[in-house]
């Protein structure tokens, strides 16, 4: 689980709320069923519109990696590779075949299989790059999706605002009814904001980081598996590798 996520979460809701309590105002006065109705149906409608089906049902599934982002392990991958690199130099490429059928990683695998059938180096870096960059296009669309409804939920904030003034303009015959109906039609752009700001686009930038050190990952991978097809020395290639790791 992602701490930081569970802490900044904690502390900016503990801030804003913490603030808003000082000043004398009370949680209850920010709670209105109908403001959450209206930003988040209309956010989520308005994603919805732009978004390819196969990219939101990814942005679901990616959602998870804001709490839980998958574990790339570089460290042990490295030993694999130099592991790898032993066995390709002493029993040759079709003494790896053993250890392409028992590895996990499907992209690892990928590769391993390509140095089996005997493919030269630029045509496996040329194969192993096209699933590299399709994976992380499609996982960056889907961070996208969030981005999205951090863009719109302000503006629908504010509709809902302007929608409550309406309300209010047409009840001026009620004087007392003005002060707490203005609150209430300003929920909705707190709630537009809020959430933007909070949530969405934080949690796009997250799942963005999370991309990028997979591309990272798998591109340190690709270097592996190319050394290990051009016969370099397997302790050449841990001294090249190590340079990912942070």
């Amino acid at each position: 689980m992602d701490i930081l996520t569970i802490a900044g979460t904690i502390l900016s809701f503990g801030a804003i709320l913490g603030g808003n309590y000082l000043e004398g105002g009370h949680i209850a006065a920010l709670s209105s069923s109908v403001a959450m109705l209206i930003v988040l149906g209309g956010t989520a409608g308005a994603v919805m519109v732009q978004t390819p089906m196969d990219v939101f049902m990814r942005s679901l599934k990616v959602s998870v990696w804001v709490l839980f982002p998958p574990k790339n392990n570089e460290k042990e991958t490295i030993e694999k590779i130099v592991e790898w690199s032993n066995i390709a130099r002493k029993e040759g490429l079709l003494g790896l075949e053993e250890m392409t059928e028992s590895e996990p990683e499907f992209f690892a695998r990928k590769g391993l299989q390509l140095l089996v059938d005997g493919s030269e180096p630029d045509i496996i870096r040329s194969i192993l790059d096209v699933e590299l960059e399709a994976k992380e296009y499609k996982d960056t669309q889907a961070a996208k999706v969030y981005e999205g409804l951090g863009g719109y939920s302000p503006t629908i904030g504010i509709i809902g605002a302007v929608m409550g003034l309406i309300h209010v303009m047409n009840n001026l015959a009620d004087p007392s009814a003005l002060g707490g109906g203005i609150a209430v039609a300003f929920i909705a752009t707190i709630y537009g904001v809020g959430l933007a700001n909070l949530f969405f686009l934080p949690m796009a930038n997250k799942i963005k980081s999370v991309v990028h050190g997979q591309a990272v990952f798998r591109e340190m991978i690709i270097v592996g598996i190319i050394s290990i097809a051009e016969g370099e020395n397997p302790r050449n290639i841990e001294t090249k590798l190590t340079g990912y790791v942070s």
